[in-house]
C-alpha cells in the first residue's frame, strides 16, 4: 500500500503522519487489496479538514471529514472510510457472491 500524506496550510508532523498510518492500518485489516492511499489534511479558518482517496482494485473511494480538532477529523474520516471499504468488499466478492445470495434455496 502506497501512502501519501500532504498538508494544505498545515505542517504534517511525524506525529500526525504516524497517527494517520496507524489509523489506516484498520482499513487494510478489512480489505488487503488497497493499491494507493492519498490523504490531504487542510486547515481553513477554524475548521480542520481531512480527505482521503483510496484506490482499490476496480474502484476509487473518496471520503471527506471536518472537525474542530485535526485528530478528531482523522478519526471520523477513518470511521467513514472503514464503512465504505466494508460495503465495497461485500458488494464485490462477499461470501455469497455468485451463489444466489441470501435467498439461496437448498436442494435436497
Amino acid at each position: 500500500m502506497n501512502l501519501n500524506v500532504t498538508g494544505h496550510h498545515v505542517e504534517v508532523t511525524p506525529a500526525i503522519r504516524d497517527y494517520v498510518t496507524d489509523k489506516l492500518g484498520r482499513v487494510t485489516r478489512h480489505f488487503d487489496h488497497v493499491i494507493d492511499v492519498n490523504v490531504i489534511l487542510a486547515v481553513e479558518k477554524l475548521v480542520q479538514k481531512a480527505e482521503v482517496n483510496v484506490h482499490v482494485s476496480g474502484k476509487d473511494i473518496f471520503v471527506k471529514s471536518e472537525d474542530a480538532d485535526m485528530y478528531a477529523a482523522i478519526d471520523s474520516l477513518v470511521d467513514k472510510l472503514d464503512r465504505q471499504i466494508v460495503k465495497h468488499k461485500e458488494m464485490n466478492g462477499g461470501p455469497n457472491r455468485g451463489s444466489g445470495g441470501k435467498h439461496q434455496q437448498i436442494a435436497e
